[in-house]
């Protein structure tokens, strides 16, 4: 007799299972999807998205990983292709769209090699080879830069801004990008954090300006402090200029009103004598990073002193950078060694705010953009086109290498990636061909979204690097191909070497899933609800 065999569960009710070749097809489905979305955006003349979240908030932008966190993607393996484009952000702050593109593209291919039988472990292996190639290819082609090159780098800032909302006045913002950079450069080294780029709706682009110094949204802390501080000795102080409260719990009893008195005198007095501390050192200027008494700006204005309170931690220590001064959490050690310099420390109405101006700083270390746009979705976005002009000064002078761009690197680096793929013997060579293939997405995108013929194009375009020309690029203008390095479409070489090594470890890894356990959410939820609802509580109305 025939026994009724028991199924057997080990996942919790609900738990959705995707195996093998399945699971595989959904993952590279879902990365090819969001490698597509971005794509459009790529080049001069990609286009822009315009996404509204759930509270009607509208951003448009043409920045990739912008696009790809405002949209809110659910999906596990889409959102690994999204943290692809948040390390490009964070490592160099350019060529989002580029590394997600090409780890859509490296799927795509690699799925053609699964449908022809060739296992995920083989096609990870020879992606691996490929992008160790792929490094050393791309380190060889690049050319060298130094700080002096100001054209070179002023190309940098403009083929960065190129295709994005900035591109009219990019002649204007790209000269502010590389002083900015070079201003706050100590010993070959910039940090990105000490260039703050505030934006003010109102005028146009034209009117953006580099600030010798920092601005911050505060205003000065009375109408009777002057509104604009020549010479400004500036006193950085990191405490209350406040009474504080005593450590322990004290009890002070009063039995008559003079004793009343005594006591408020008392503490008006205290800070009379913290005022008395700032002012004996000769500053001028105060910013507190705490609160500050009425009593004590009362004190500080009648000595004509210029008082900020709660500026924030981060905007003090770019201050202290720009002007020299150092960050004083002790007023009785407070010398007029510790004071920073600011040729004008003044407040302006931009737009219906009020700002604090601290500019014409002798040797800033820390600079701020002031960016101005028409609308503010305009200046969102001049500002995030900036901050990739920035962010690309920055990382070609830090490894002080760059290459043409215009799909130039990335046609020259699949010509040499098919002839390493010959060398080798086994099923790796059809992933390394590939790879190979993977890398002309570049320029055929760009091809693509200027609306030209991709094979007439990217015929021409191989025929010249054949030819032993390395900078032959696409000019999405006329269609042709130029010499990217002559035409001045110029990025830092890091930007490539990140996108290509980043793209490539996410395919690999997503590549090598071959089962996706999804549970269903219901045992994290609370527990039921007894019947009859709230027991113990009948007769309250609800």
């Amino acid at each position: 007799m025939a026994q009724n065999i028991q199924p057997i569960f080990i996942l919790p009710e609900g738990t959705q299972r995707t195996l093998g070749r399945d699971a595989q097809r959904n993952n590279i489905m879902a990365a090819k999807l969001v490698a597509e979305t971005v794509r459009t955006t790529l080049g001069p003349k990609g286009m822009d998205k315009m996404i509204v979240d759930s509270l009607g908030d509208v951003t448009v932008t043409n920045d990739g990983v912008t696009i790809l966190e405002e949209m809110n993607i659910e999906h596990p393996s889409a959102k690994m292709i999204v943290e692809v484009a948040k390390t490009q952000e964070n490592e160099i702050g350019d060529g989002t769209t580029t590394a997600v593109v090409l780890a859509g593209e490296l799927l795509k291919n690699a799925e053609e090699l699964l449908d022809k039988d060739v296992h995920p472990a083989v096609i990870s292996r020879g992606y691996r080879l490929a992008e160790a190639k792929a490094q050393e290819i791309l380190n060889e082609m690049a050319e060298k830069i130094t700080p002096d090159n100001e054209e070179v780098l002023k190309k940098i800032a403009q083929t960065a801004m190129t295709g994005k909302g900035a591109e009219y006045s990019k002649d204007t913002l790209a000269v502010l990008a590389v002083k900015a950079v070079k201003m706050v450069e100590e010993d070959g080294y910039v940090d990105k954090d000490n260039i703050k780029i505030e934006k003010r709706t109102g005028g146009s682009v034209e009117d953006s300006e580099l600030i010798k110094g920092i601005v911050i949204d505060k205003e000065r802390l009375s109408a009777n402090m002057p509104r604009v501080v020549k010479n400004a000795k500036i006193a950085l102080i990191d405490r209350e200029i406040e009474i504080k409260k005593t450590e322990m719990d004290a009890n002070i009893q009063i039995k008559t009103p003079d004793q009343m008195q005594a006591f408020l005198d008392q503490e008006e007095n205290m800070l009379r004598d913290m005022v008395e501390k700032i002012t004996a050192t000769g500053a001028n200027v105060m910013l507190c990073q705490k609160g500050v008494d009425d009593v004590a700006v009362h004190f500080l204005a009648k000595k004509g002193v210029y008082a900020v309170r709660r500026v924030s931690e981060s905007d003090m220590k770019k201050i202290a950078k720009a002007t020299g001064a150092k960050i004083s959490t002790n007023l009785k050690d407070l010398s007029k060694d510790d004071l920073g310099f600011a040729g004008t420390v003044e407040e302006r109405k931009v737009g219906d705010e009020e700002f604090t101006y601290i500019m014409d700083c002798k040797n800033p270390k820390a600079v701020t953009l002031l960016i101005r746009g028409g609308t503010e979705h305009v200046t969102n976005e001049i500002e995030r086109a900036v901050t990739d002009a920035v962010g690309d000064v920055t990382a070609a002078l830090k490894t002080g290498m760059v290459v043409a761009g215009a799909g130039a690197p990335e046609t020259e680096l699949a010509m040499q990636m098919r002839k390493y793929a010959d060398t080798l013997s086994g099923r790796e060579q059809l992933a390394v061909q590939a790879f190979a293939d993977a890398m002309e997405v570049i320029p055929r995108t760009l091809v693509e979204n200027a609306g030209l013929d991709p094979i007439d194009t990217m015929t021409d375009l191989k025929a010249a690097h054949s030819k032993k020309q390395k900078w032959a690029g696409i000019d999405v203008f006329t269609g042709k191909v130029m010499d990217a390095w002559k035409k001045g479409v110029i990025e830092p070489l890091k930007i490539k070497t990140q996108a290509v090594s980043s793209a490539s470890e996410v395919a690999v890894m997503v590549l090598r899933i071959d089962d996706v356990i999804a549970s269903s959410g219901k045992a994290d939820k609370m527990p039921q609800m007894p019947p009859g609802g709230m027991g113990g509580m009948g007769g309250m109305d609800y």
